[in-house]
């Protein structure tokens, strides 16, 4: 069993964010590493919500700092990993140092691989970005125009558009039913 003191800081943000939002609900950490990294449940722990979390290093002060954005980030996501997922959601979380700003991607894994997939074939790594307007893309392979559009909030491309899985609390909401 690990020690409680090893939990990784996303799996903290997400279980503090979580604790902070939704008061009734059980936060649990499982003693091994079984590919679910937060068990969640409702007060008579009769439903459950599991989750795998990653985070993702913010790169706009230092990559750049031309951008007026809130959150841009790279992360390896393993398509294999993703595909054969046990948690219900994956939660990337998107860490804006420079802004100090905290979102989530709150997605179930076959959806997030399709559109992965979809986006970049078999390369496993992403830039998922947050614009001052709350839209999150992946925005990785785009031309330095589209990065334009991205700030102005003017940008749309259904295949990168991540926004409907920001910040959407709604599969952990559910359990306060």
């Amino acid at each position: 069993m690990k020690p409680l003191f090893t939990v990784h800081p996303g799996e903290w943000l997400v279980g503090s964010e979580i604790e902070h939002r939704f008061r009734h609900l059980h936060v649990w950490l499982p003693a091994k590493d079984t590919g679910i990294d937060l068990l969640l449940t409702n007060t008579d722990n009769s439903r459950s919500v599991s989750l795998q979390v990653k985070l993702s290093q913010d790169y706009v002060v230092t990559h750049h700092p031309e951008l007026d954005l809130r959150f841009t980030g790279w992360s390896t996501l393993k398509r294999r990993k993703i595909e054969t997922s046990k948690a219900q959601y994956w939660v990337l979380v998107l860490l804006g140092f420079g802004n100090r700003t905290r979102d989530f991607i709150i997605i179930p894994p076959k959806l997030l691989a399709t559109r992965l997939a979809a986006i970049h074939g078999e390369k496993e790594q992403t830039y998922f970005t947050v614009n001052r307007h709350g839209q999150c893309f992946d925005r990785r392979g785009l031309k330095q125009a589209e990065d334009g559009q991205i700030v102005a909030g003017t940008y749309r491309n259904e295949e990168r558009d991540f926004s409907a899985w920001l910040n959407n609390w709604a599969p952990i909401e559910a359990l306060n039913d």
